[in-house]
């Protein structure tokens, strides 16, 4: 199940998402085969070390065992990974990536609340969603994986600062600008870790309920710094 879970996310991020090949404000241009295969084994091996980390855990899997499980030798692992936990980072890039790809299609006369409460509510969660809430899960208690988080949010972070300065007309330079793209990322992180323990007790979960809690976030975060 995992396997396919994860199958179909790097199908996607083959097909044009940043995720698997590093962030881009836009990803209209169609990528290379053979970025499409780097992607796909990405992907893969991806797959592999959360299915380990979560069988045996991530002090007891090794890289050797997470490229034995991919098939493909420990050197070719290490070219495409420096540790064996940032082997977890394209899949938690996906779920950043779906969530870049609902704000590009922001219309321009409809609040941020609005829009995510629109298109999450009706919409379905990505492909691999199920992997990568396991995943966030993990992050939470190892210190190693919880890097590779953050990791993942902060490379978000820049794309993140573009979108809200185009929307606004400004630039993602603009201090105002990048405390906004700070506080989406941050309230996006949380509400993220919150669903991912939500799902862990309903896995019936579905959009609406990460929209939920990806709302209530936003809405915390709207409120300033009541303090």
């Amino acid at each position: 199940m995992l396997r396919q879970q994860v199958r179909r996310a790097g199908a996607r991020v083959g097909e044009g998402s940043s995720a698997g090949r590093g962030w881009a404000v836009q990803a209209d241009v169609r990528p290379s085969l053979a970025e499409r295969r780097k992607a796909a084994l990405r992907f893969e091996i991806a797959g592999e070390a959360v299915r380990l980390f979560a069988s045996q855990g991530v002090t007891g899997t090794t890289g050797e065992q997470i490229a034995q499980a991919v098939g493909i030798s420990s050197r070719t692992l290490w070219r495409h990974f420096p540790t064996k936990e940032s082997c977890v980072l394209p899949l938690l890039s996906a779920g950043l990536e779906f969530a870049m790809d609902q704000l590009r299609h922001w219309p321009a006369d409809i609040g941020l609340l609005d829009f995510v409460t629109q298109s999450l509510r009706v919409g379905e969660l990505p492909a691999g969603a199920p992997a990568i809430l396991d995943l966030i899960r993990m992050t939470t208690t190892d210190p190693a994986l919880r890097a590779v988080w953050l990791q993942a949010h902060d490379d978000a972070l820049p794309v993140l600062g573009q979108l809200l300065a185009q929307r606004s007309g400004g630039s993602a330079d603009d201090l105002r600008i990048k405390v906004h793209a700070a506080t989406f990322n941050g309230a996006l992180r949380a509400a993220s870790e919150d669903f991912a323990r939500r799902y862990a007790e309903d896995p019936g979960a579905s959009g609406s309920e990460i929209a939920t809690c990806l709302i209530a976030a936003l809405r915390a975060a709207s409120e300033g710094l009541p303090y």
